[in-house]
C-alpha cells in the first residue's frame, strides 16, 4: 500500500501557506490513516497549491518553510518537495511473471 497526501489550497490558508495549518492538517490525517492501516511515514506529504501550481512540478518560493517530504518503507527511502516527485517515488507492484497469463474479461 502506498499513499501520497496532497495538501491543496495552500494559497486560501490565513495567512497564505500557513506552515502552522499544513503541520495542523497534516498532524489530523496522519492519525487517521494510522487507524486504517497506513504507516505515517511512508506517506508523502506535500503542501500544493493546484490553482497557482505550487509544488506541483517545481518547488514553491512561496513555502520557504517546507524542506521537502521524506518517506521510510521496507524497499528504502525516498525524499522529494513536489508532488511530481512523490508520484515518481511509487513503486510498481511486483509482476508474477511466473505464473500462467490471466487475462481480465469485460
Amino acid at each position: 500500500k502506498q499513499l501520497i497526501v496532497g495538501v491543496n489550497k495552500m494559497d486560501n490558508t490565513e495567512p497564505p501557506y500557513s506552515e502552522p495549518r499544513f503541520e495542523e492538517i497534516k498532524k489530523e490525517v496522519s492519525n487517521y490513516i494510522k487507524k486504517i492501516g497506513y504507516n505515517p511515514t511512508a506517506v508523502a506529504f506535500v503542501p500544493i497549491s493546484g490553482w497557482n501550481g505550487d509544488n506541483m512540478l517545481e518547488p514553491s518560493d512561496k513555502m520557504p518553510w517546507f524542506k521537502g517530504w521524506n518517506i521510510e518503507r521496507k524497499e528504502g527511502k525516498a525524499e522529494g518537495k513536489t508532488l511530481i516527485e512523490a508520484l515518481d517515488a511509487i513503486l510498481p507492484p511486483s509482476r508474477p511473471t511466473e505464473k500462467p497469463l490471466r487475462l481480465p474479461l469485460q
